[in-house]
């Protein structure tokens, strides 16, 4: 961090002493005001529901500029990793700080493709859930489960246990959504294969059965692989912040994890491809693409209760640049199914006409997202709808742990504990049950 020249002065209007507090500069965007002395000087607390504006960190992995539309993984653009990077490039890029070499490349991806088979015991650790679960209470469970299973690198503060649970993590993940998916439709498992890549492992892992060879289909398997990409990190979101502030109490990497699912499985986070694939759904049971208009002037009352999924973003003020890239995806993988007439997906493409012309959406500034591409494309593979956050987990495991190893490495790091506002009841005294 760069300290400022400048300071900010507090003041307060009954005459308290006047407080300097420090700013930094970082490399790029918004200035922070460093508020740690407040308390101490003061006695006062900041009140920021939500944490809107405060900065819980310092980092150096994903940089996001809203108004702009602008998503940086340490420094590079999105749109560069997603063209001309593969997925297991870009866990290289976070956790290392920067694209690997050749070498660096091939040792890499070697590294993580021999480390996709999950232990056996974990099948019967399946089976104790119903057939029916959803598949994300599945991977919570499974996921807190690692740590049953790799004594050898639960130690969160050390940094060879750090990196051996993270390569494990981001290789099994693929292994155990798609053991998931199988339990729950009653197919025998498949072992993953060494000979293929990262995403097309998961595909054959998804939809191969032992009665025949699968072959991956190149355009669908570059079309997850991009899902992943895009997916990777987002800075310090609802999930992210979870897995940091589980990971300062010191508990071990598998459950700091388990915890970042749990809190992405959320229908304001993780599950908004999965809400979005079910409005769809929704309006095709009322009529399909004649209903759109309809809906759509629903949804511009306030008082209908009817609400848009998978449009505008949190963050991004701009287009999110992660749907441009999803929209030319959904378009090649649209294309090479032959399904660009399937009447699912020509209402999503007519809501997307509507939102995109609309006066209203357009001066919200209300665009497609890219939970509405990334589910429409999951949609058209064969991912069924309840296991769009579980494809969403997968591929942010090694945004969840460049966070974690970020925070343990930085010295300044302490265990999360926010302070609040308290209005309940002042001290008083328990009264007899005859006088309450």
């Amino acid at each position: 961090m760069t300290p400022s020249d400048v300071k900010a002065t507090l003041s307060f209007s009954d005459g308290s002493p006047k407080m300097d507090l420090p700013i930094y500069k970082g490399t790029v965007g918004p200035d922070v005001i460093d508020i740690r002395k407040l308390y101490a000087q003061t006695g006062k607390f900041t009140y920021d529901p939500g944490f809107l504006s405060t900065a819980s960190c310092n980092s150096t992995i994903t940089y996001i500029d809203g108004d702009k539309g602008e998503l940086l993984y340490r420094g590079y653009p999105i749109e560069q990793l997603a063209t001309q990077c593969d997925y297991l490039d870009t866990c290289y890029l976070l956790l290392n700080g920067d694209l690997p070499d050749a070498t660096q490349r091939s040792d890499f991806h070697k590294l993580v493709i021999n480390h996709t088979m999950v232990n056996e015991q974990m099948q019967f650790f399946l089976r104790g859930f119903r057939r029916d679960a959803h598949p994300m209470a599945v991977l919570t469970g499974l996921i807190g489960g690692l740590s049953a299973f790799y004594h050898d690198s639960t130690d969160i503060n050390n940094p060879e246990h750090r990196h051996v649970a993270a390569i494990r993590l981001i290789a099994k993940m693929p292994t155990l959504v798609a053991m998931a998916y199988k339990y729950g439709i009653g197919q025998p498992y498949m072992y993953p294969k060494n000979d293929l890549s990262y995403s097309g492992n998961f595909l054959r892992m998804m939809f191969g059965t032992p009665c025949e060879e699968y072959v991956v289909n190149p355009v669908l398997e570059r079309a997850l692989d991009r899902i992943f990409i895009l997916h990777a990190d987002h800075e310090q979101n609802a999930s992210t912040s979870t897995v940091r502030l589980c990971g300062s109490s010191g508990t071990n990497p598998f459950a700091a994890i388990a915890a970042g699912v749990a809190c992405l499985w959320g229908p304001a986070h993780g599950g908004a491809n999965e809400a979005c694939l079910n409005m769809l759904e929704d309006i095709q049971r009322q009529g399909g693409v004649s209903k759109v208009g309809e809906f759509m002037e629903k949804v511009k009352d306030k008082n209908s209760g009817v609400k848009l999924m998978g449009f505008g973003h949190r963050v991004y003020k701009n287009y999110d640049p992660r749907a441009k890239l999803m929209q030319e995806t959904c378009n090649e993988v649209l294309a090479e199914l032959g399904l660009e007439n399937d009447p699912l997906f020509k209402l999503a493409k007519e809501l997307e006409k509507i939102a995109l012309e609309d006066e209203y959406f357009v001066s919200r500034k209300l665009y497609p997202n890219v939970d509405f591409y990334s589910g429409i494309v999951q949609r058209a593979i064969g991912i069924p709808v309840n296991l769009f956050t579980g494809i969403f987990a997968l591929a942010r495991t090694v945004g969840w742990i460049a966070q974690l190893n970020e925070m343990i490495s930085d010295p300044e790091y302490k265990i999360g504990r926010p302070r609040q506002l308290f209005v309940g009841a002042a001290s008083r005294d328990v009264q007899p049950v005859g006088e309450r």
